[in-house]
């Protein structure tokens, strides 16, 4: 048995590794938050050059050089990029133009139907005030007060809002999977000679294997995001929403956003049915036409597309997009999911007994 001398070393020592990891976590949080620049598109970077990585190796073996075939991979992404831009451009800038207009027309019709409750609540105050004397500085005060505008909810500002760094990010971003995938297997090499060994498998098997899980997930995200964009579009046409294929190719793009992408998608089609429709149950049919259908999705086809590999831990999943979603926004929120199943595979072959893997299991 332990004496209680060894006992309070070892609680003291658990204590004291515990508060490292906490300064750590907080201090790396901070890096990555004022160093955003820099590790935004290096975690992007690293993402797509998984991707294309294994068309550079099918290309390769037709005695193409590497730095060709990487060369052309990056301009037929660019160019499959620069066109949906150009295609998506016009419909989504009419969308956003009509934006504060639809706002006002949801929010006159929301006043209607607060109208009922308002007059009780006044009517309450009323009685209250000419109890207590404060009738007449009340309605002095309401008359001086300026009317309120229509404001754009700052949930939706922060979405469609452009930064100056945009554009900085997709250009290094565009270097930094170049040079990825012009290199080969360099960077996959490199990070495993620094790497400890694995309990299992090799070094080069255990990067192999976290790039093949960041492939699966962003390809099985696609198909599935590309089918619930074409139900959601059917669906919003049958309901008889405006532009029913932009809220297909919304869904598309903002599923990627796990849960976050999924709350804007319900607010939008919230706020465009009151602008829309004149009664409540069809102004409440099309938001809830998509949760039935993104239930549907995550407890039926994900499960089933994703398989065992790529199971994260649901609450592990929030944090890290909500963690993401503050550190880096969009781009956080996007490469959050696919990192985590990374550092799962990581931890799943460092070690037999790992709690990291643990935790971040389902």
């Amino acid at each position: 048995m332990s004496s209680p001398e060894a006992r309070n070393q070892a609680a003291l020592a658990g204590r004291h590794s515990a508060s490292l990891l906490i300064v750590a976590t907080v201090a790396a949080g901070f890096a990555l938050d004022f160093a955003q620049e820099i590790f935004i598109p290096i975690a992007l970077g690293l993402l797509f050059a998984a991707l294309f990585r294994p068309v550079v190796r099918v290309l390769s073996r037709f005695q193409i050089p590497v730095p060709a075939t990487a060369t052309l991979v990056v301009l037929i992404c660019l160019g499959v990029f620069g066109t949906s831009v150009f295609l998506l451009f016009r419909p989504v800038k009419a969308w956003v133009s009509e934006a504060p207009r639809t706002l006002a027309a949801a929010r006159g019709k929301l006043e209607q139907l607060r109208r009922p409750i308002k007059q009780v609540s006044q009517a309450v105050e009323q009685v209250q005030k000419e109890v207590t004397g404060g009738g007449e500085k009340s309605k002095q005060a309401q008359a001086a007060a300026p009317p309120s505008s229509p404001a754009i909810p700052p949930f939706v500002g922060r979405v469609f809002a452009t930064t100056t760094g945009v554009l900085g990010t997709l250009l290094s971003t565009i270097v930094i999977v170049f040079l990825l995938l012009a290199t080969g297997d360099l960077f996959a090499r490199k990070v495993a000679a620094v790497m400890p060994k694995p309990v299992t498998g090799t070094a080069e098997g255990a990067v192999d294997a976290a790039e093949a899980v960041m492939r699966r997930y962003l390809v099985v995200t696609a198909l599935i995001n590309a089918g619930q964009g074409l139900v959601v579009a059917l669906v919003m046409m049958l309901i008889g929403m405006p532009n029913p294929a932009l809220w297909g190719l919304l869904t598309f793009g903002f599923e990627f956003l796990p849960y976050i992408g999924a709350l804007f998608m319900v607010v939008a089609l919230t706020i465009t049915g009151f602008a829309t429709f004149d009664s409540v149950g069809h102004t409440l049919l099309a938001p809830i036409a998509y949760i039935t259908i993104s239930t549907i999705q995550n407890n039926a086809v994900s499960p089933f597309a994703y398989g065992s590999g790529l199971r994260v831990n649901p609450l592990v999943v929030l944090l890290g997009v909500l963690v993401g979603w503050f550190l880096w926004g969009v781009a956080g929120a996007f490469v959050a999911v696919p990192l985590l199943a990374a550092v799962k595979v990581f931890a799943d072959r460092s070690d037999r007994d790992s709690r990291l893997a643990t935790i971040l299991d389902e």
